[in-house]
């Protein structure tokens, strides 16, 4: 203990309580922030979790409820029955048909004002026969006329048109393809003992030029040699081996 004087008369402080009030100033704000911040982490701490507990179970994902879908209804007018009369069967359309459809032309068209011109110069209507129903080999039926005329006859285009293949079968013998000006008929020229010059695939043709000269090749008899001459009408892919075959007497004889 030490002993201090004064005006105001002695005064006694020891060296503990000298140092306290310095301590305790110094203490006392620091330790109330920290007991304010421990209290409020405390308080903070409970409540989130209080929240949390009470919460957990809204916070779960509820999985959806899936209702069986009905079909959905489709609306009927009034004035429409549902469906048809038993005395009405429903109809039905024809197919429709893409090809394109052949018939027989007449004598004035296969080009517009010209007629075909009987193909083997110096022989009259007269004298052709119809052979185009006649029976051949293994059930075939003849499809042309034979135009009976000397070896070496001059064969005449028979209408205006194009060379469209020259080909040697064997049946048909030296042969000759042509299309018309419109390309809708195709000629063919068979048994021919030879072109005539010139003659070549592409070539204009105009009716009663010369192309070529009645032989035997072929199957035809050496005894009896003549023109084989058949009309077809093209089809839409204006195949010269694929066509339709006409009559063509009547074509020829007007008849």
């Amino acid at each position: 203990m030490a002993e201090t004087s004064g005006d105001e008369g002695p005064t006694v402080v020891t060296g503990r309580a000298q140092q306290r009030p310095s301590v305790q100033r110094r203490l006392h704000p620091l330790l109330r922030t920290i007991l304010v911040f421990v209290v409020g982490a405390l308080f903070g701490a409970v409540c989130t979790f209080f929240f949390v507990i009470l919460k957990l179970p809204a916070l779960r994902p509820v999985a959806p409820v899936v209702q069986p879908s009905a079909p959905p209804r489709v609306a009927v007018p009034d004035n429409t029955p549902s469906s048809p009369p038993a005395t009405q069967p429903p109809q039905l359309r024809p197919p429709t048909s893409t090809a394109e459809p052949v018939s027989p032309p007449d004598t004035a068209s296969i080009s517009p004002g010209q007629r075909l011109l009987i193909p083997v110069e110096g022989v009259a209507a007269a004298q052709l026969t119809d052979t185009f129903d006649d029976a051949r080999s293994q059930g075939r039926r003849h499809d042309a006329i034979d135009i009976m005329a000397p070896h070496g006859s001059r064969v005449l285009a028979a209408a205006d048109g194009t060379v469209e293949k020259l080909f040697n079968s064997e049946r048909g013998g030296i042969t000759l393809y042509e299309f018309d000006a419109d390309q809708h008929f195709v000629f063919y020229y068979a048994h021919l003992a030879e072109y005539a010059p010139g003659i070549v695939e592409g070539k204009q043709l105009h009716q009663g030029e010369l192309i070529g000269y009645v032989g035997s090749t072929g199957d035809a008899s050496a005894d009896a040699p003549h023109l084989h001459f058949e009309v077809s009408v093209l089809g839409p892919e204006k195949h010269w081996w694929r066509a339709t075959s006409i009559n063509p007497y009547p074509l020829l004889t007007g008849h």
